[in-house]
């Protein structure tokens, strides 16, 4: 591909060697949430949401959990002025929820920003001025000082303000643009900031350290995090934040490797909707987390009612490979992953484990709300034999023997493949019945009367060959191979029966029994089953259904 020799790397490296991280082997603790789906989120879309639609997106994000939500940037525009002010004054911020708002450093959008939160009760105001290279050459045309002394001042007028403010009010810091200032400028600025607003361990100060664009691999920010925080003043008082954006695809990871690298809370979004390609998945970051058996904090069991909201209210389409939420993520097509998958099911339920490992499954499915049944064995023509078995024992109790389940498996899929469409449980039940189910054709039994003698059973049949009545006369060991053999003598059939199977049909509200029998005639064996209240009536009816598929 040309033109690849226009590009740079535009990151810098921490001046000292930052890699402790690399020793941690996990998250082993949540980090503070901090929603920007109302601000990041919102401005991304090409429809912004509607006040009310902001309202019902705000009291979802309060249900899921977050504590600290962004509500918005009330001095940009009054759309969002006005959510603020409704959300103040309809009193709809619980007393354990802190809403945060965003402004630049300038004054008069800083007094806009305070007049906005009158009456609030608890607030985050969070200042940002861009401090990367590109932007003090190209944008601002400003000199490291000059940058340097807008984030001072700014922080200074937070501080009068605040102190005249009657809500409690914490404050927070951006340089804007991170990943592309050189560390150890963005560690002045951060230090000169901290300075005027004087954090305690009591009224911590929050900065805020955004992968605005990602420009480097993730083990690169992870070093710069670890630098900011290794040397940054009055550390103790500060909650190190990071806001990782998507546009390397890497938002999770440079997450994930910030938090190792001593960041305290994360700013991200549901999905990762955001401007570009988008903020870091918080529902992502959070359940990987869950699955390393650490506490994500925040309550994504109801993730099919997360979607329905975020999609109606957003208008956005949660992609069908999204982790975790996705309509497929959990769904395996593929015939060996099917059947790992049913044999890892049954093993964690025959065994009662209380620990998760069902292979390829590493969420379990219902702890998000999805089923088993209609989320993970999913059938189309790469589906193998133990996936349709499972999907017609889960669904519909019954049990196909293994020696039968590669017979029913081809039927399967080459429905799938001819109609070139994914089945439901329902199509699946639908062809068990049609090719193997009570077959009438051509042979039909239509009555039977057992008489026994002793061991030996003597069975009266009356049947039809294609529409063809005969009645016949014979005996057997056992009822079915007395049925048997008064079929193959009646109309002079050479097959063996070699396999029979039944079970209880539990499935169903009432009290039916399932039979599977095979019969071969050379190398030719077929299967059938026969479903009926009376186990004897499912056997003969499954020993005719095989003989069916015979002479089909």
């Amino acid at each position: 591909m040309k033109g690849y020799e226009k590009y740079f790397r535009g990151y810098f490296m921490p001046p000292v060697k930052c890699n402790d991280w690399v020793e941690k082997e996990y998250i082993d603790k949540a980090p503070i949430w901090c929603s920007v789906d109302l601000r990041d989120g919102n401005q991304s879309l090409i429809k912004p949401m509607s006040l009310d639609q902001k309202v019902e997106f705000f009291k979802l994000l309060v249900q899921i959990g977050f504590k600290e939500i962004e509500v918005g940037f009330p001095a940009a525009s009054e759309t969002e002025y006005e959510f603020l002010r409704t959300l103040i004054d309809a009193d709809l911020i619980p007393d354990d929820v802190t809403i945060q708002v965003l402004t630049q450093a300038r004054p008069h959008i800083i007094k806009k920003t305070f007049k906005a939160l009158e009456g609030c009760k608890k607030a985050i105001v969070h200042l940002y001025n861009s401090t990367s290279l590109a932007q003090r050459e190209q944008v601002f045309k400003k000199s490291k000082e000059e940058i340097k002394e807008i984030a001072v001042e700014g922080a200074k007028m937070l501080v009068d303000l605040a102190s005249e403010a009657k809500g409690e009010i914490y404050f927070e810091y951006s340089p804007e643009s991170f990943t592309g200032t050189e560390p150890d400028y963005a560690l002045e600025v951060c230090n000169a900031v901290i300075d005027v607003f004087k954090p305690t361990k009591d009224h911590k100060l929050i900065i805020n350290l955004p992968a605005t664009v990602e420009m480097s691999l993730p083990h690169v920010y992870a070093s710069q995090i670890e630098y900011m925080s290794k040397y940054m003043k009055n550390r103790e008082a500060v909650t190190i934040s990071l806001h990782p954006h998507n546009d390397r695809g890497t938002g999770v990871a440079d997450a994930e490797l910030g938090i190792l690298a001593g960041a305290d809370r994360i700013e991200g979004t549901l999905f990762g909707n955001g401007e570009r390609t988008g903020n870091v998945d918080v529902i992502t970051l959070a359940l990987n987390m869950y699955t390393h058996g650490v506490d994500p904090i925040l309550d994504f069991s109801n993730l099919p009612d997360i979607i329905k909201l975020y999609e109606s209210v957003t208008e956005m389409k949660v992609y069908d490979r999204q982790p975790y939420a996705g309509k497929f993520v959990f769904a395996a097509f593929s015939g060996s992953h099917q059947d790992a998958i049913s044999k890892g099911l049954k093993y964690h339920k025959a065994n009662k484990l209380a620990t998760w490992s069902v292979p390829y499954l590493p969420l379990d499915p219902k702890d998000v709300s999805r089923e088993y049944s209609a989320d993970v064995i999913r059938i189309n023509s790469q589906s193998g034999k133990g996936g349709i078995a499972y999907i017609l024992e889960t669904n519909f109790g019954l049990n196909i023997p293994t020696k039968m389940r590669e017979t029913v498996g081809y039927t399967v899929k080459d429905v799938s493949d001819k109609e070139h469409k994914e089945l439901t449980p329902s199509d699946v039940q639908t062809i068990f019945v049609e090719n193997f189910v009570n077959l009438k054709t051509p042979l039909k039994m239509l009555e039977y009367h057992f008489i026994r003698e002793g061991a030996i059973f003597k069975v009266m049949i009356s049947t039809e060959w294609n529409g063809i009545r005969k009645d016949y006369l014979a005996e057997g060991s056992g009822r079915l191979d007395a049925v048997s053999n008064a079929i193959k003598e009646c109309y002079n059939l050479d097959y063996v029966l070699t396999n029979y199977n039944e079970h209880a049909l539990e499935s169903t509200s009432k009290s039916e029994a399932a039979a599977y029998v095979s019969v071969k005639i050379g190398d030719k064996e077929t299967w059938g089953s026969g479903i009926h209240e009376d186990i004897i009536c499912a056997s003969i009816y499954a020993l005719v259904s095989a003989i069916n598929n015979q002479y089909k």
